[in-house]
């Protein structure tokens, strides 16, 4: 059984956050104030802070992975592979536009694993992953 984790992370609008991670994603809503909302992200919580000024995206730096960019800092949670694919289908469905597609990453390699990046209202970046063997979460 895996402690659940605690993330807490700037979004420019808690109205935009709520209805992305309430909504889109469908995690339910915790405690919150007038400058911040936890989140039930899959068990772990997660807390969107009100923070003014640059937007996240002005600070994004990427590095490659398995041809892709993949952005950095970045966030999200290894799921079991239907709910990978129910959410990757809740996302197309809700019109989100894909950092980085949904695909399977080192395919027919050590740690093979299918992954998905977007960004949240602010520009926070998430990325959602499954392993078809879980034991290759760690695999070298």
């Amino acid at each position: 059984m895996l402690s659940p984790f605690h993330i807490a992370f700037p979004v420019r609008d808690l109205a935009a956050a709520r209805r992305f991670y309430g909504t889109v994603l469908g995690c339910p809503e915790g405690r919150s104030s007038d400058s911040w909302i936890d989140f039930d992200l899959y068990g772990h919580q997660i807390v969107a802070h009100l923070k003014a000024g640059p937007a996240a995206e002005d600070a994004a730096h990427h590095n490659p992975v398995d041809g892709h960019d993949v952005p950095v800092p970045h966030f999200g949670v290894v799921l079991e592979m239907a709910d990978w694919e129910a959410l990757a289908e809740r996302l197309k469905a809700a019109g989100t536009r894909f950092v980085i597609e949904p695909y399977v990453r080192f395919k027919g390699r050590v740690g093979e694993q299918a992954t998905m990046f977007f960004l949240d209202p602010s520009g926070n970046a998430l990325e959602f992953k499954a392993f078809a063997d879980r034991g290759q979460l760690f695999a070298r």
